[in-house]
């Protein structure tokens, strides 16, 4: 069997849809699905496959749902009793579905925690106040000076180092419309702003991760079996204090996903697998490591490549 280093990659908000994982034709899937709706005691199973998208989209739906889907690829991959990949990751909201994965978190735990982290960042910028936008065609430290030189008092922070070339920024509206009226200027080749009311992983959320720091302190967490890279700098903590302050600080600093990655490859991986829905990250790291094999585990088809690769 191959020796290949191969990590697991867990999605984060986007990734959501309707009917997600419906390309699994595996019991597997739904009992995941109904185990976590008894645990948050709302029927997740029926939004996920039949949705409205509305009420999928609503942050602290989204949430678990997300968490449980990348469970559920988890377990098929599981099933399938082949060799363990060496590292484990997560985009923002995937820290967490890859620290249940790693047994660091229990699974009801987890989707509490999530559903909870959810409400809180919602309630925590009033609908119109803060938002996002994506720069694209800037270098990280391009990014990091244009945010400086915004002349207001609101907020204007890099939230995600996604991949080089591309930096999504968390704020203000006022600050963002700026952003937007002075990219052409600073030489960006495109300035988005994202379908987001929400102001993740930037300084306007500390009250909400002060608040999810506590629940955190009240949560069983364990040495995970599998290391872990955190988003705050990609390297891996093995003790219950330091997952939760990565977990805290994570909510209110920038998620360095490109730094992550770069880290793993460093490490010696040459495969990476998206475990969840959507091909997100395969995306992302197309970018980051170009030379590097990215498969999305989205469906069987793709179950079924990632399962050669191993073997291979």
């Amino acid at each position: 069997m191959s020796q290949i280093q191969y990590a697991m990659l867990f999605p984060g908000q986007g990734s959501q849809a309707v009917g997600m994982l419906s390309g699994h034709a595996d019991p597997i899937v739904r009992a995941t699905f109904d185990e976590a709706s008894q645990a948050l005691g709302w029927d997740l199973t029926a939004l996920v496959a039949d949705g409205p998208l509305e009420s999928l989209n609503q942050t602290a739906r989204t949430q678990p749902a997300l968490l449980a889907a990348g469970i559920a690829v988890w377990r098929l991959w599981q099933a399938r009793e082949l060799p363990p990949p060496v590292a484990l990751a997560g985009h923002s909201l995937g820290e967490y579905t890859a620290l249940v994965a790693a047994g660091a978190l229990a699974f009801d735990d987890a989707l509490k925690l999530v559903e909870l982290r959810g409400q809180l960042m919602q309630s925590a910028v009033p609908e119109g106040v803060g938002g996002m936008a994506a720069v694209v065609g800037l270098d990280d430290a391009a990014v990091e000076a244009f945010c400086g030189d915004y002349p207001g008092d609101g907020v204007l922070e890099p939230a995600n180092y996604n991949a080089p070339g591309q930096v999504v920024i968390a704020g203000n509206v006022p600050a963002l419309e700026w952003l937007e009226g002075e990219g052409k200027a600073r030489g960006a080749r495109m300035i988005v702003r994202l379908p987001m009311s929400v102001p993740s992983h930037c300084s306007l959320l500390r009250g909400a991760a002060d608040r999810l720091a506590e629940r955190l302190a009240q949560t069983a967490i364990h040495k995970p079996a599998i290391g872990i890279r955190h988003n705050l700098d990609g390297r891996p903590r093995g003790d219950a204090d330091g997952i939760r302050r990565a977990l805290h600080e994570q909510l209110f600093r920038p998620v360095r996903w490109s730094a992550t990655v770069t880290q793993l490859r460093e490490e010696g991986v040459t495969t990476f697998f998206e475990c969840g829905p959507g091909k997100v990250l395969v995306g992302l790291n197309k970018r980051i490591a170009k030379d590097l094999t990215s498969i999305a585990l989205e469906d069987g088809d793709g179950m079924g490549k990632a399962q050669v690769a191993v073997k291979a």
